[in-house]
């Protein structure tokens, strides 16, 4: 498909939450892009502004619980499970590609007639580009497969693969809960979901499909007392040298546009609010230390799912994500 000369006609399915407005501002500054409507039941005849307050100025859209099929593109911004249920609910044209940010087609890639390819560019480009469904990848699992896949590409993944990573509380989601109270998780810091967190499932099919020898990922998330951002640190023993590593990672992701090996090592605000993974490596006797950091709702939702976009309708890569962290 050649680059349109009209702009990508696009709908965003369940705009009110955190991945959707960071949806919603990305696409505002896309060139490419003409943002036709944004649904949302619970904030229909809203203005976007009302709930994504800092859009003042930018927009006078406003929600709407009528489906446009007058796009070219429909992202599915909605809870996990309710992705499916939309699909079954409203028959979508098949000349309408899609993009779903939920986990519903991460695992099980078939729905009607539709065959959704798995979302992470740094491992299915090619496909990706040829696809008119996608499911985008979980923001752990970003985060831990590009820290991992030069390794398993290369089969020399093997034993126990120790994972500790820390998450903002915006990996939470908008609804309020327990654990995401501000008087809670400020001054706070406690895993979840250890061993069994469900982004495990997508993270070992892929895994398992490229590294043959016997290897066990051992997960322990944490919630962290700030608002963005993952910070992911993996450790095993591994019998190669740094230099040769370093050849891996950098062989690996030469043609990257959005992940980097550093030399240094690293910090999270180096990537917030851009799309970029930043991992730096570290060998110490027989174990190699990876750390791997990303933004959580770009690199680990919305800015990783324009990447896709930009992919699929054959434009350039990173155009609309050329961002630029801050360090205040």
């Amino acid at each position: 498909m050649s680059i349109q000369k009209n702009k990508i006609k696009v709908g965003i399915i369940g705009g009110s939450g955190y991945t959707g407005g960071e949806l919603i501002r990305l696409l505002m500054n896309h060139s490419k892009v003409e943002l036709v409507f944004i649904h949302s039941k619970t904030n229909q005849g809203k203005y976007v502004i009302e709930v994504h307050k800092d859009l003042i100025g930018q927009t006078k859209i406003k929600f709407t619980d009528k489906i446009n099929e007058k796009v070219d593109l429909l992202f599915l911004c909605v809870a996990h499970g309710k992705s499916k249920k939309f699909l079954e609910k409203n028959k979508i044209d098949k000349k309408i590609k899609i993009i779903d940010l939920s986990q519903d087609f991460r695992l099980n890639s078939t729905h009607s007639k539709r065959k959704f390819i798995y979302g992470l560019p740094e491992l299915n480009k090619d496909e990706i580009i040829k696809s008119c469904s996608i499911a985008n990848p979980g923001c752990f699992a970003t985060a831990i497969q590009l820290g991992l896949l030069p390794f398993a590409i290369n089969n020399h993944l093997y034993g126990d693969v120790n994972i500790n990573a820390i998450t903002g509380s915006t990996g939470a989601g908008v609804k309020l809960s327990d654990t995401s109270h501000f008087s809670w998780r400020n001054n706070n810091i406690s895993w979840y979901k250890s061993f069994n967190h469900q982004h495990l499932k997508e993270i070992n099919l892929n895994l398992n499909s490229l590294n043959y020898k016997k290897h066990d990922i051992v997960f322990i998330p944490i919630r962290g007392n700030f608002t963005r951002g993952i910070f992911c640190t993996m450790y095993f023993k591994n019998k190669l040298n740094i230099d040769e590593i370093k050849t891996l990672y950098n062989n690996y992701f030469k043609d990257s546009n959005f992940v980097h090996i550093s030399e240094n090592q690293i910090d999270l605000k180096q990537v917030i609010n851009t799309n970029n993974c930043i991992i730096h490596l570290k060998k110490d006797g027989e174990r190699i230390l990876i750390t791997s950091i990303i933004d959580n709702l770009i690199k680990g939702a919305a800015g990783q799912a324009i990447q896709n976009m930009n992919l699929m309708f054959d434009l350039e890569e990173n155009l609309g994500l050329k961002l630029k962290s801050s360090f205040f």
